[in-house]
């Protein structure tokens, strides 16, 4: 009886790091820290049904918890630009490049990260 609740425990925390490393492989990722500083690239596609889609194509620096930078090119899928100054964390894994994000404040950024962006930042006035 012991063996068996001690494989079945076994197995239960292989499934579950074998599902936490294909969902990071997957859909998960490294977090970024951007600043919207233009209104992106207007892309206008057409769906199936011939309805238009907008969005917005951004290309812009990210920097991760440790200040390193990557260039972060992502779709805002928006009808509108995304708000110019705001904060992005966002998920870039690199099978997939974006594949979430988030406006955040400033102080959610961790510093060094903070400290990147705040060299290149636009004059909130």
């Amino acid at each position: 009886m012991k063996k068996l609740l001690l494989g079945l425990g076994a197995f239960l925390i292989i499934a579950f790091g074998g599902y936490r490393f294909a969902e990071y492989k997957i859909m998960g990722g490294d977090p970024y820290y951007i600043q919207i500083t233009t209104d992106g690239e207007k892309q206008i596609d057409k769906a199936d049904n011939g309805q238009e889609i907008i969005n917005y194509r951004y290309d812009l620096p990210g920097y991760d918890e440790k200040g390193n930078e990557k260039q972060i090119d992502f779709n805002g899928f928006q009808d509108r630009p995304l708000r110019k100054n705001a904060y992005l964390k966002v998920i870039w894994n690199k099978n997939k490049g974006v594949t979430s994000y988030e406006e955040v404040k400033e102080k959610e950024i961790p510093q060094p990260a903070q400290k990147k962006l705040s060299k290149g930042t636009i004059n909130h006035g």
